[in-house]
């Protein structure tokens, strides 16, 4: 089971990356861009670190600070679950039978 979470994780996080990389490619040749709400959508389902280091990395989105604000929320809120977890499967770990 947790091999599959971190398998979701990695891919999710690729293809974050990767949107966000399309999206910093379209804004320089004037193409269609990703919505805003599309980058944070996949942020929201597991991709915030891969949206982060995409917004760091290329530097894109770091003026716009209501994107910027709710993305940073959002790993913020993907840290704290993944703690979260990690303290509830430590718990059940020392539950002896």
């Amino acid at each position: 089971m947790v091999n599959l979470i971190l398998l979701y994780l990695a891919v999710i996080n690729l293809m974050t990356f990767a949107a966000f990389a399309a999206d910093k490619r379209a804004a320089a040749g004037g193409l269609r861009r990703t919505p805003e709400a599309t980058l944070l959508g996949l942020a929201a389902i597991g991709g915030g670190l891969g949206a982060v280091s995409a917004q760091r990395l290329l530097r894109h989105k770091t003026r716009k600070q209501p994107f910027a604000r709710q993305l940073n929320l959002i790993l913020v809120g993907q840290v704290f679950g993944l703690a979260m977890l990690a303290v509830l499967a430590a718990r059940h770990a020392l539950v002896i039978p």
